[in-house]
């Protein structure tokens, strides 16, 4: 037995073990995402600060996370995925401590840029990691637990930031990732594989300034367009900026020999259908958990209450994923992805069904219904993306897949809010009501619809997963 199969079998052995490793990596960024809503308010007061320059405290690692994966998937595939993955680690953890003992607004903006790119390292690099050391009969299996944990991270995210920020102070919603951190990284050098390096291809610098340049200005289009006007100067500029550097990088990388983004894995069906229904799932889950706590508040829920509703959907979801991922090493990743984005259409239809006097426990229940279907779909398919490219391409496929899933975040908040905002006025106006009965009502017509587009959104993600095939190449 040679050392590369000698090799290959250690890894096999300790790949649960890599598992773990990973999944406390992957815990840090959805906590420290969801945590950031709640403690807004307080750091808006703390700094006395207007609320347009707080909101840049999760706007700009938004932007900075969602921006440079592409860069850090690359990168991966060049030098080594446990390297970026470590060295992503570090950056976060650093960068958490840095904005925990920020003495401004500015200096916390400004941990969060380089918490972002941290974060990027992360995101980009888990699912390359765990396709590589998992056979294709546990991948579905060790993809669907990982999710878990981020399921995990969106679920105690909230109720953690509010216990911190009200008991210990707003410091501690960035401490906490410390020493999660520093065991990540110790966890990570004890068992993630060394010999995944590559040293043989350069890194293609003009395309990750152009990828950047088209992923910060469109989401930043998307984010602020409704606050700019979609056709002010500023936005036109912003769009045009992105429209540009699109084709630049199109016709950059279709030349390269040696491309950033390897335009030839939107040949293969899997990955493009898969990839495609990542940004059209992601999209619908946000209109819905942008728009319920609003609806919950309308209702009358104080937060807490309305909090322990909300968690029916990530709790649900926490024990879904992995039990979808198992299932489709088993039956394949089509079928289960597709229902999954059928169960997830019919939750968001029942929501739009609701009314102010609907009860707690059915509004839990479509929820519920609503993580099943998001839960069975995201693992399968994540697991039909990354087992269709080649192995060389395992860290642009794992960060290409985490970019849709972030731009299909913020398109979500923007669609959901758009439809909302302007359909609530255009009822204000239109209804021949008064007071609390003109606000409640156009209030719920606004939402209703708001989730209707949502549920249009995941029954065309019916159709990109239906239509994605059934072999996997790797």
């Amino acid at each position: 037995m040679d050392e590369a199969q000698i090799d290959t079998k250690k890894i096999y052995e300790r790949r649960w073990s890599i598992l773990v490793a990973v999944m406390l990596g992957s815990i840090m960024a959805p906590i420290d995402g969801s945590i950031m809503n709640i403690a807004m308010p307080t750091l808006r007061e703390v700094f006395h600060a207007p609320l347009e320059t707080v909101s840049w405290v999760s706007m700009a690692y938004l932007l900075v996370v969602s921006s440079t994966l592409l860069a850090f998937g690359r990168l991966g595939d060049i030098i080594g995925y446990r390297r970026i993955y470590q060295t992503g680690l570090l950056i976060f953890t650093a960068s958490s401590a840095v904005c925990g003992f920020a003495s401004n607004i500015t200096a916390l903006i400004a941990g969060r840029v380089a918490q972002a790119i941290g974060g990027g390292m992360l995101l980009s690099m888990a699912p390359a990691i765990l396709t590589a050391v998992f056979p294709p009969n546990d991948r579905g299996k060790a993809l669907g637990i990982n999710a878990m944990s981020v399921a995990v991270g969106l679920a105690i995210g909230p109720s953690l930031g509010g216990f911190l920020v009200s008991t210990l102070g707003w410091e501690y919603i960035f401490f906490i990732n410390v020493p999660i951190g520093i065991a990540a990284f110790i966890l990570a050098q004890l068992f993630l594989p060394r010999n995944s390096v590559r040293r043989d291809e350069r890194f293609d610098a003009i395309g990750a300034v152009l990828a950047f340049c088209l992923l910060f200005s469109l989401l930043l289009y998307i984010n602020r367009g409704s606050q700019w006007g979609w056709i002010s100067l500023i936005g036109i500029t912003t769009l045009s900026i992105a429209v540009i550097s699109f084709i630049a990088l199109i016709l950059l990388e279709s030349r390269q020999s040696e491309p950033m983004l390897d335009l030839s894995l939107f040949k293969i069906r899997l990955f493009t259908a898969g990839t495609a229904s990542t940004l059209l799932n992601f999209s619908a889950q946000y209109i819905m958990t942008f728009l319920t706590p609003f609806y919950l508040t309308q209702k009358g829920l104080p937060p807490s209450t309305a909090g322990a509703v909300m968690t029916a959907f990530p709790a649900v979801m926490l024990v879904m994923a992995p039990v979808s991922g198992a299932l489709s090493d088993r039956l394949g990743a089509r079928g289960l992805s597709t229902l999954g984005a059928a169960i997830s259409a019919f939750g968001i239809f029942l929501m739009s069904t609701l009314t102010l006097d609907s009860p707690i426990w059915r509004i839990t229940l479509n929820l519920a219904v609503f993580g099943i279907g998001n839960g069975l779909f995201q693992s399968p398919n994540n697991s039909s993306v990354m087992g269709s490219v080649p192995r060389d391409r395992l860290g642009i496929a794992s960060s290409f897949l985490a970019t849709m899933r972030n731009v299909g975040m913020v398109m979500g908040i923007a669609i959901g809010g758009a439809v909302f905002s302007s359909l609530s006025q255009y009822f204000t106006a239109r209804l021949n009501l008064t007071g609390i009965a003109l606000q409640d009502t156009a209030f719920m017509y606004a939402i209703r619809i708001a989730y209707m587009t949502g549920m249009a959104l995941d029954i065309l993600c019916v159709v990109t997963s239906a239509i994605r095939g059934k072999h996997n190449v790797a």
